[in-house]
């Protein structure tokens, strides 16, 4: 289970460093069009990714694939949420709608499964 905190933590720790990035780029700028994006970095990568950290440090759930794949889709999730995120707001390429809008989605879909793991693993047996 230190290893599933370890990557969670250091995944985190990324969302962090971006986020922080981007709130000191906006209020250098005084332009606050990355606000949501900035907002969901910070809380779907650095605090969730965190506290997921955390409790795999001080609750050891058995380890199953149910966990792994909770670490994974919620690493993934945080990522395809995120960039989804950014270019779905901001459109930076150019890229065509539908792709856009299906990059969002998948990637808040995957989010979106990784708190329902997450959910099930808490009923789960733990050991403190």
């Amino acid at each position: 289970m230190n290893s599933y905190s370890k990557v969670l933590i250091r995944v985190a720790a990324a969302f962090a460093l971006v986020g922080a990035f981007i709130g000191s780029h906006m209020a250098g700028s005084g332009g606050y069009e990355f606000r949501t994006v900035h907002a969901h970095i910070l809380v779907v990568g650095w605090l969730s990714l965190f506290a997921w950290a955390v409790f795999y440090k001080v609750f050891h759930p058995m380890r199953t694939k149910l966990a792994t794949t909770h670490v994974w889709t919620s690493i993934i999730g945080a990522i395809g949420l995120s960039t989804g995120m950014f270019v779905y707001y901001v459109r930076p390429f150019g890229l065509p709608d539908a792709f856009v809008t299906v990059y969002f989605i998948v990637g808040g879909t995957t989010m979106l499964v990784s708190f329902i793991l997450f959910f099930i693993i808490t009923f789960r047996k733990l050991d403190v």
